[in-house]
């Protein structure tokens, strides 16, 4: 079922943290300019301090102190919601707005457990509405280009990933409200895993071409004393086609990501913008290890905004996907499921890493 748009969509931004006032809000408001089909029209967070900022931003939008208010007095006027709140809400929220009829662009990651998604995705089919994660990295420039090569074939069949998010500290919060909420599970549901995990394994599944059947992982906290979630962890996936290596870090010296993709036919190296790919030339005899192969090294420079953890620049490309996901009537579609599998992915990669490393099944779902 397709549906035609005449009119802009229009949303409520649920939460006016950093991310929506620093990423999302300013997107939309650029969009509007600029295209003309999205318009912002009431925004809810619970802390006064940040409700008073929104109308710097939104001079037009009203105004709630939670979204349950919200809902009842603008469902109405609107199209979707988008749930920018600590992820521990996300799946109350997002029930609340399929039970009023409306669309859900949620950040990451969906849910914080595997029972919430389960329900999120039943839902959104029940209610024939739209369920959209923000998987935003896959709209980062650099990450688009390396999917241009795989789809290539340039590298060939890819082998194995190994994906590095490198942070000096953990993303903090708006200043007006809990700045390190990210260190508090009651409010995260965990650590680095559930902060960077999900844009970490959504890219695993697109570059190894399927999904892990199993994880390995292992993680630690290094000031117990003064925070109960995660800011070092590591997992090994495994996939039907190879193996993928993760390490996320809230301790490092540098903000950074490095990449590698290797196939059969050469490999890709990326480092933030810098991007690196290897292929094979020439082949002049059997011993590959003693230089039987010449490579060919082309290295390109993909500006991607890295270092602006609100990534507003990736947002409207993420945002043309929600669009057309309701335009044609996708209402748990791949973006959906593969939320579903990173929750999925996450809670098990915590209970490996809490039974000393143990490996662990992943059971694919029949909602894949």
């Amino acid at each position: 079922m397709e549906t035609k748009m005449t009119k802009p969509l229009r949303g409520a931004v649920i939460g006016y943290g950093f991310i929506s006032g620093n990423g999302h809000i300013p997107a939309y408001l650029k969009r509007a300019l600029e295209k003309g089909d999205v318009e912002i029209v009431a925004v809810a967070d619970t802390c006064e301090s940040r409700r008073q900022l929104v109308s710097d931003a939104l001079p037009e939008a009203r105004v709630y102190t939670d979204y349950e208010i919200l809902l009842e007095q603008e469902s109405e006027n609107l199209d979707f919601i988008d749930i920018s709140t600590p992820p521990v809400y996300h799946a109350e929220i997002a029930l609340a707005g399929f039970k009023h009829g409306l669309h859900v662009l949620c950040e990451k990651p969906l849910t914080v457990s595997l029972e919430e998604a389960q329900v999120l995705l039943k839902a959104a089919e029940d209610s024939k509405r739209v369920l959209f994660p923000c998987h935003n990295y896959k709209h980062a420039p650099v990450v688009k280009a390396i999917r241009a090569v795989i789809e290539s074939g340039q590298i060939g069949k890819v082998r194995s990933v190994t994906l590095n998010t490198f942070r000096n500290t953990h993303a903090k919060g708006a200043t007006e409200w809990r700045t390190h909420w990210r260190r508090e599970k009651r409010f995260s549901g965990g650590g680095i895993a559930m902060d960077h995990g999900s844009h970490t394994f959504y890219l695993t599944f697109d570059w190894m071409n399927s999904y892990p059947t199993s994880v390995t992982a292992k993680m630690s906290i290094l000031e117990p004393e003064r925070y109960d979630t995660e800011d070092n962890f590591s997992a090994v996936l495994t996939f039907p086609t190879g193996l993928a290596h993760v390490h996320l870090s809230w301790t490092a010296g540098v903000r950074k990501v490095i990449y590698t993709i290797q196939g059969d036919k050469g490999a890709i190296t990326v480092d933030d913008d810098e991007m690196q790919i290897a292929t094979q030339y020439k082949t002049e005899g059997p011993d590959v290890a003693q230089g039987a192969v010449t490579w060919q090294v082309e290295k390109r420079n993909i500006s991607s905004g890295w270092m602006d953890a609100s990534h507003v620049s990736w947002f409207n490309s993420l945002f043309d996907d929600f669009k057309t996901a309701i335009q044609k009537g996708v209402f748990v579609g791949k973006e959906a499921r593969e939320a579903y599998l990173c929750v999925q992915l996450i809670q098990t990669a915590y209970q490996s890493a809490a039974q000393g490393s143990r490996e662990l099944p992943l059971t694919p779902d029949v909602l894949i």
